[in-house]
């Protein structure tokens, strides 16, 4: 009986919305000319559609254009995101490219650059998002990677460290204890 009333309704409000504007189409086999001629071009700079393979992506690494755009410091250590206000919000945007074609003015630091690819065997490049000193993987409010690069780089480092790619190793750091304690010489 609800479900009746319920479908009533929805119909009243599906003629009478039809009613009001007249020039609503659902559905029409027509071909329309000028959706053809709306299609603007994709910017080359801004199309990913491209698949880049990881042997490309791993010279990259080692290139002269890499050294020159990064330097010596990882990827995302130079990336500042736009944000309104002083503080940033802690979670970053799900994804910087919609349908092939970067969506966003700032893109985070993985989707800016084409030639960066998360894959198990590009283990330069995952080094980059694991701490130093603890060994653990670092958070996207850290590093700027949107939520689906995240995603993608812990599934690519969790792989790279079942096959053997990465080590768990965590540096042994030596201290000298006499600083702090002075019946130690």
């Amino acid at each position: 009986m609800a479900l009746v009333s319920n479908i009533r309704t929805h119909f009243k409000r599906l003629t009478t919305a039809d009613i009001r504007l007249k020039s609503i189409r659902f559905f029409s086999n027509q071909h329309d000319e000028n959706a053809d001629d709306q299609q603007t071009p994709v910017d080359p700079l801004k199309d990913r559609t491209k698949i880049i393979p990881v042997e490309t992506s791993i010279r990259y690494l080692q290139s002269k254009a890499y050294k020159q755009t990064y330097g010596e410091n990882p990827v995302w250590y130079l990336y500042r995101r736009n944000h309104k206000g002083g503080l940033a919000p802690r979670k970053t945007r799900r994804s910087c490219v919609r349908n092939g074609v970067i969506s966003t003015g700032n893109p985070c630091p993985i989707c800016r650059d084409q030639y960066l690819v998360l894959e198990p065997r590009n283990t330069e490049l995952l080094q980059q998002f694991i701490s130093e000193y603890t060994g653990h993987i670092l958070d996207a409010f850290k590093t700027g990677l949107c939520q689906k690069k995240h995603k993608e780089l812990l599934v690519a480092i969790e792989k790279a460290w079942d096959h053997g790619y990465l080590t768990y190793d965590v540096p042994f750091r030596e201290y000298d204890y006499s600083l702090y304690n002075k019946n130690i010489n």
